[in-house]
């Protein structure tokens, strides 16, 4: 099986998970399981929320990690303010970085938006540079989209 393969069973487990539980922090509590289960080299999986002035740690998989960022700050920070997400190769390399994770060496963000209000993000680091491309976008952003519009925020 290819990649683009695992990712669709990955999307079709989701779309199961959201109708199983309309429970929201339940659902991406089981997401965040999923998605590490899916990139099991990833040191985080999970999803920060935005409260209407920060975005606060919600359901992950991996370590201990920052609880909360301000818009703008970090590339979670910078994904919600911009609404596009962002694939960060070498974390060293990036100016608006904040280090939660000594192990994380590359990262990919994905805005959630609800009807045009920002509601949280996705966000994945890996041990390695160059871990995400334009796949990875293509169906994390898929699945940010079903939880989006799918779950009552």
């Amino acid at each position: 099986m290819t990649k683009k393969d695992d990712y669709e069973i990955l999307v079709a487990q989701v779309e199961g998970l959201i109708e199983m539980e309309p429970d929201k922090i339940a659902t991406l509590g089981n997401v965040s399981a999923a998605i590490k289960q899916f990139l099991p080299e990833s040191v985080f999986a999970g999803f920060y929320l935005y409260n209407g002035d920060e975005l606060v740690l919600a359901p992950f998989q991996g370590s201990v990690s920052c609880t909360r960022i301000a818009l703008g700050k970090g590339v979670c920070g910078e994904s919600a303010e911009k609404n596009e997400t962002i694939i960060v190769d070498d974390v060293t390399q990036r100016e608006n970085y904040i280090q939660c994770d000594s192990a994380a060496m590359s990262e990919i963000v994905v805005p959630m938006y609800s009807n045009d209000k920002l509601v949280g993000v996705l966000d994945l680091d890996a041990p390695t540079t160059a871990a995400y491309d334009e796949l990875d976008q293509e169906y994390l952003e898929q699945i940010a989209q079903l939880l989006s519009d799918k779950l009552v925020w």
